[in-house]
């Protein structure tokens, strides 16, 4: 999958910027995680470059169906997560809040607030595969380079008016 506007090839070097010496099997993978960051509301108005930095920072993690990802009221585990291949479930208790699928992303509170409880729990209803990003990290980059969160805040406003009108109805 290229990136909008570049050829494979370009996407692959884009991807694997800061990966020296990556397999080929790594690249394609690193190549799908640009495109699906390139796709999530949340990055989809970063550059190339930008993409990269976020991809050198972000890591891979499985879950197994049945396996808790976050845990309501927990404090820590400071992660973001976009949803690379299988499904989640978001639940307060008995309730069902959220499903998500590839290209999803949950956890976005957890980059920007400090000390925040986790407002649900999270789990993998069949193997799943999420590109993780800390706070910690995200806030080097965004030091780095500020347009970043610039962007990042747009869209978290965006998705805040969107639950404020579906709340409101």
């Amino acid at each position: 999958m290229a990136l909008p506007g570049s050829t494979v090839s370009e996407a692959t070097s884009v991807a694997t910027m800061g990966y020296r010496g990556a397999s080929r099997k790594t690249q394609v993978m690193d190549m799908d995680q640009a495109g699906f960051l390139k796709q999530t509301p949340l990055f989809s108005g970063f550059s190339d470059k930008e993409i990269a930095s976020v991809l050198s920072t972000a890591k891979e993690r499985e879950f197994a169906a049945g396996d808790s990802i976050i845990s309501e009221g927990k404090e820590g585990g400071r992660g973001f997560y976009l949803v690379l291949s299988g499904k989640v479930e978001a639940r307060r208790g008995e309730t069902l809040l959220a499903q998500f699928g590839p290209g999803a992303y949950f956890g976005e509170m957890a980059l920007l607030l400090e000390d925040t409880p986790r407002t649900a729990d999270v789990v993998a209803t069949e193997d799943t595969r999420c590109l993780a990003i800390t706070q910690w990290d995200l806030r080097a980059l965004i030091k780095v380079h500020p347009e970043m969160g610039v962007k990042m805040m747009a869209e978290l406003a965006r998705r805040l008016r969107d639950t404020d009108a579906a709340l409101s109805d």
